[in-house]
């Protein structure tokens, strides 16, 4: 081989060894396998088994042996020297995902500043740093638009083994993501005094987090909402800035706590059964609609925060559920009367102009 290649073979060689964490023996290993298969497809013999190849680990040179005779072709060489050179660039690559994996596996869990780089069908690709992350479906939030070039934060879901390879799942919707920005944006959470205990999240739309203090004098609520609000504004801008969040404080007694999870709905009595784990909240019939919530949203996130099935019926005696649809019996009646006025001054103006 010219003295030029033999350099860059040892250079690449001594690269994937010593940098990219190869053992020099198997990647040599590799690099004869392949030069056998170029010699095999060059030179058309079928007696594979009967051939050994040998490498210079230092130049680099490559030969052919057959029963012990040296039969290297002329120019051979070359040959050997673009194949180990494509052999080594490949593990170079494998070397490099691997890494990178390897990195980001210790990164599950955890947030990262991303850039939306395509759309491949249903899955968002984006720039996370070192590595491409998808967002399948699931993880996107149902009320987000994307665009290309968006920049966003994206919580690192998990590693998911593919028929592609590993691929790094990133996801917006995730609780985890409401976790790792209020351990951000809030220095009593990051260091330990303030611990978000469960969170519920109806992502796009609202979530709620109880949280508890580890240290007295330290107001778990207070600090995670902040001087008029700062902290907690920051984690919704990042959320996107249409989903709410509720903070509430824990509480071992579970009549407290399923209260102050219906916020913000006031002057609710709860009646309990802690072997169903079963709740009846009383509340006043004016604030049975901040109770339920748009669809059933708050008292089905307070179930989920509280791990018990909270029925809502109000202090009148009144079924809430019968309210509620009384209530949008009167916004669907309000609409057709609006509908039909409506109706009427078009055709009005219509006989108006033929009139004329």
């Amino acid at each position: 081989m010219p003295a030029i290649v033999r350099s860059e073979f040892a250079l690449a060689l001594n690269q994937v060894a010593t940098e990219r964490g190869i053992d020099p023996d198997i990647v040599l290993d590799t690099i004869k396998a392949a030069i056998l298969a170029a010699y095999r497809k060059d030179y058309g013999t079928e007696e594979i088994e009967e051939l050994e190849i040998t490498i210079d680990p230092q130049s680099g040179e490559a030969k052919v042996f057959k029963d012990k005779k040296d039969i290297t072709p002329a120019g051979f060489g070359r040959i050997a020297a673009q194949t180990a050179k494509q052999v080594i660039l490949q593990r170079i690559r494998e070397a490099e995902k691997k890494a990178i994996i390897a990195d980001y596996t210790t990164k599950v869990g955890t947030i990262v500043n991303g850039m939306i780089l395509r759309f491949d069908g249903p899955n968002i690709i984006v720039d996370i740093g070192r590595a491409e992350g998808v967002m399948p479906p699931q993880e996107q939030i149902p009320n987000e638009k994307y665009r290309l070039n968006q920049r966003l934060t994206f919580y690192i879901e998990t590693i998911r083994q593919t028929m592609r390879g590993n691929e790094i799942i990133v996801s917006r919707a995730s609780k985890g993501l409401v976790s790792a920005l209020f351990k951000r944006e809030v220095p009593e959470v990051n260091n330990g005094a303030v611990v978000l205990k469960i969170i519920a999240r109806e992502a796009g739309n609202r979530t709620k987090i109880a949280v508890a203090s580890t240290q007295s004098g330290v107001d778990p609520v207070g600090s995670c909402v902040g001087q008029k609000g700062v902290r907690v504004q920051a984690v919704i801008n990042e959320l996107g800035g249409m989903e709410k969040v509720d903070i509430i404080q824990w509480s071992d007694d579970s009549k407290i706590f399923i209260t102050q999870a219906l916020a913000p709905a006031k002057d609710i009595d709860i009646i309990l059964n802690q072997k169903k784990k079963t709740a009846e909240a009383m509340v006043p019939e004016d604030q049975l609609s901040l109770a339920i919530g748009k669809d059933g949203q708050n008292v089905r996130l307070a179930a989920k925060l509280t791990d018990y099935k909270i029925d809502i019926k109000s202090k009148s005696g009144k079924s809430a559920v019968k309210t509620e649809e009384k209530t949008v019996k009167k916004t669907v009646e309000k609409k057709e009367k609006a509908e039909s006025t409506e109706k009427k001054e078009d055709t009005e103006k219509t006989e108006k102009t033929s009139g004329s």
